[in-house]
């Protein structure tokens, strides 16, 4: 058995002393130890491919367990693109794997990595102090590889953006999560039933929101949390009540295509959430409703039921996203100053605190500087598809796509940004604030 030391060098005297984690990884018959011992951080291996099997799974995690998120458009990725190990497609179909260098490489040491873990914007906004960083490393570096096997990077190897968006931002986002989830578990007395978390996800579209679900997703399951993940995108209305909506609303091109306040089946809405945050005991199943943005040549329609996932309780934590979850009505001057078609969207706004917003006890807010970066953004995984082979839309294409988006983005976002979401109590609420490279800033 070859042994790759990881990190040899001195450690912060706290982290030294509270460095002592260990967890299992196998693959077919070959076994492999990851620990965390004598200050250091070694990965024990006889083989260079191997699977993550946390210690509440008695197999390796599969990749298909999970929504399949780079079907969406604009999934947030691009950082992936440098990762020192490709994604086959046969990967893709089983287990999550990484490569090792053929060679033993020595890396940064835990005292580097502690220190830009601590560098990092969100460390006050989520209430976490070096202290406890150096107290809790041992679950960092965890989440760490974890998440280097489920996006394909080699942890030996980590570029700095693929360190940032891992140590700066999912694992930090994942820490707050945990701790909305014990405040909210507290509440309840032993005997009683707990109903699962929802936690809302306001992000513009591109801003890879949709990516950092997944990633807490895959953290919740591989600590053995039950979670279930919904978007916005899920209740939109039929192919035929969007035939319906167009017809009822002529020449209005923010009504022409899904997206906007008033194309989505609210009823259908309340349905879902009211089951999901019945998931509080063992044994209750339910299907998740999945849209199919591919059918009727790109206008849409609900997938058929046979094809949705389904899960089971009880549910921990229910992650529900939306380019516009928490937007509220604002004074009719404003939106005919941005632009007059808003005016039914205004008046269809009001029904979606009901459908949506009561439902979410915690809100992650992904702010943006610049709404005119979701059309940079699209047009980046536009010609991502292009370059690959896969249909994509052209630049005037996408130009006309995101111009039915963007003056509910002038309209709404600022008073997200200055009042919180719908209904938000500002103790449960954590904006992140991002740059064009969909990275976290210092900043609000």
């Amino acid at each position: 058995m070859s042994t790759l030391n990881v990190f040899s060098q001195p450690l912060h005297p706290t982290i030294s002393s509270s460095l002592c984690c260990s967890s299992s990884l196998n693959n077919n018959n070959n076994n492999y130890v990851y620990s965390c011992q004598n200050s250091k951080l070694s990965f024990l291996s006889n083989s260079h491919n191997f699977s993550v099997l946390s210690s509440s799974h008695s197999t390796p995690t599969k990749l298909s367990n999970f929504h399949n998120i780079f079907s969406k458009s604009g999934n947030g990725s691009s950082w992936l693109q440098s990762s020192a190990t490709a994604v086959s497609s046969e990967h893709k179909k089983g287990a999550v794997y990484s490569t090792f260098p053929s060679a033993p490489a020595q890396v940064s040491s835990v005292q580097d990595l502690f220190e830009f873990i601590c560098s990092g914007p969100l460390l006050d906004k989520i209430g976490l102090t070096s202290e406890n960083v150096a107290e809790s490393i041992d679950k960092w570096l965890s989440y760490g590889l974890q998440l280097c096997r489920l996006f394909q990077l080699n942890e030996l190897f980590l570029t700095e953006p693929q360190k940032v968006r891992l140590y700066h931002y999912y694992i930090p986002v994942f820490l707050w999560c945990e701790s909305e989830i014990a405040r909210h578990r507290s509440q309840f007395k032993d005997e009683e039933d707990i109903p699962p978390l929802v936690i809302g996800f306001s992000a513009p579209q591109g801003c890879g929101k949709t990516t950092l679900v997944f990633a807490l997703d895959f953290l919740f399951q591989m600590i053995g949390r039950k979670s279930a993940t919904i978007s916005i995108d899920d209740f939109y209305l039929t192919a035929e009540g969007q035939s319906k909506l167009r017809e009822a609303n002529p020449g209005n091109a923010l009504l022409e295509f899904r997206g906007n306040a008033g194309s989505h089946d609210l009823p259908f809405s309340v349905e879902t959430l009211t089951s999901l945050t019945k998931m509080s005991r063992e044994g209750i199943k339910m299907k998740l409703p999945r849209y199919d943005k591919s059918a009727f040549g790109g206008r849409g329609d609900r997938a058929d039921p046979s094809t949705w996932p389904e899960i089971e309780g009880p549910l921990t934590v229910v992650l529900f996203e939306g380019w516009m979850l928490g937007f509220k009505p604002v004074p009719d001057e404003v939106v005919k100053a941005v632009d007059p078609q808003l005016e039914i969207i205004n008046k269809n706004l009001e029904a979606y605190y009901e459908a949506w917003d009561k439902y979410i006890k915690s809100w992650i807010v992904i702010k943006i500087q610049d709404p005119s970066c979701v059309f940079q953004w699209r047009l980046q995984a536009e010609i991502a598809m292009r370059e690959a082979g896969n249909p994509g839309m052209s630049d005037d294409e996408v130009r006309d796509f995101v111009s039915r988006y963007l003056p509910a983005y002038n309209a709404y976002l600022p008073t997200l940004y200055s009042q919180g979401p719908n209904g938000s109590d500002p103790q449960h609420l954590l904006t992140i604030e991002i740059d064009e490279k969909r990275n976290p800033i210092l900043g609000v």
